[in-house]
């Protein structure tokens, strides 16, 4: 594809965002803040001004028009998205000349609103209706569904929770390097099998944070990202499919673990950028449980089928590994920003902008996410 790059990101201090709720003399902060924070650091990291941007796409809960008329934006095309389909909306307006510097912002609140995501009240329980078909059965939640997954998995081909427990360890360490990481203090595998079930197989430490905070990418075209100041990064290609089919009767994640669609998914990738898992060494996954690293590594075919428990525990994710995934802690302890913050620590990676947790020699990084019925990747490559 490459017809997008990324020239600015920004974030805000995830860690002093997650203070501020305990801290009753800082006055609470909306959705809005919080992107108006990030927009403002992206910019500064693209040596751009306000004027320069004429593009926009707002990440619910966010509303393009209220974002734009905050940031003072008068912007050429405007749109909403989620994290992924945020950057091929953008990618698209520029190929096509709608716009020429487009701001991905995204903001949430969750945290301090009290959002639940589970129960009669989450947001999306109309779109999941697997939460009304269930709830006799107390399946009201996203956790319960990938409980179901994770016991599927097992069930059919054997994974320990030593081997599940390798993920939530393994971004810890990497956490623990990242400024502004809500959960730093080490962890070990002992700690994971100490914490407490949420719903079996999963413990405390295989679910998400829930946090404020908000993220912006600024993209534009490679030709003009050659002219400013931050290493470029391209956006080498996409690939996305959908898993709707029974999805009411949570086929897609227990008969499937959504792998038809990861396929189709990963020869997109493949033919677009002729870039396969072989030729990737970091990978940011979608990660709000635990369980969808190994299904996604698997469905992408980062190790065979069935062998996501001779992967994790033989050492896949540690040090000196075979991958380097969810370098900046992911969802699980660095920061849950819904897959925004996964786009952000892939550029900079590939700028080598990392710090202590820079993996070196890197030429690509893969983004996998798969939620909600549909599979998207997006594979970022270092310059043009």
């Amino acid at each position: 594809m490459g017809a997008a790059a990324v020239v600015g990101v920004g974030e805000t201090d995830y860690a002093d965002d997650y203070r501020r709720r305990r801290e009753p003399d800082r006055p609470p902060r909306d959705a809005y803040s919080y992107g108006v924070d990030a927009f403002r650091r992206a910019l500064a990291d693209a040596g751009l001004c306000r004027d320069d941007v004429d593009g926009l796409v707002a990440g619910p809960p966010l509303a393009a028009e209220r974002t734009a008329e905050i940031l003072g934006l008068d912007p050429h095309w405007a749109a909403t998205g989620d994290h992924a389909h945020a950057v091929w909306l953008a990618a698209m307006a520029l190929a096509t000349g709608a716009a020429g510097c487009v701001a991905l912002v995204y903001g949430n609140d969750q945290r301090s609103a009290g959002v639940r995501y589970g129960g009669a009240a989450t947001p999306g329980a109309a779109l999941f209706l697997a939460y009304d078909y269930f709830a006799p059965w107390g399946l009201t939640s996203q956790g319960a569904l990938y409980a179901l997954m994770a016991r599927r998995y097992r069930e059919v081909h054997g994974l320990s929770e030593e081997a599940l427990a390798e993920v939530a360890v393994h971004q810890r360490r990497f956490a623990a390097t990242t400024p502004g990481a809500v959960m730093t203090r080490p962890l070990t595998v002992a700690d994971y099998l100490a914490s407490p079930y949420v719903v079996e197989p999963l413990h405390l430490l295989d679910y998400c944070l829930v946090n404020d905070g908000g993220v912006c990418l600024i993209l534009t075209t490679p030709d003009r990202a050659a002219g400013l100041g931050p290493p470029p990064v391209t956006v080498a290609a996409f690939g996305r499919a959908e898993a709707d089919r029974e999805a009411t009767s949570l086929r897609p994640r227990l008969g499937d673990l959504y792998h038809p669609a990861h396929r189709r998914a990963a020869a997109q990738l493949r033919e677009a950028s002729g870039v396969g898992p072989e030729d990737v060494a970091c990978v940011q996954i979608y990660d709000s449980f635990s369980i969808h690293v190994p299904v996604a590594l698997e469905g992408f075919g980062f190790f065979p089928e069935g062998e996501a428990d001779a992967f994790l525990a033989g050492g896949g994710l540690r040090p000196g590994g075979r991958l380097a995934v969810n370098t900046a802690g992911g969802h699980l302890s660095g920061s849950y920003m819904q897959g925004w913050g996964h786009q952000v620590e892939a550029v900079r990676q590939l700028r080598g902008h990392a710090g202590a947790r820079q993996q070196p020699g890197l030429r690509h990084v893969q983004y996998i996410g798969d939620a909600a019925g549909k599979v998207t990747s997006i594979l970022y490559r270092k310059g043009r």
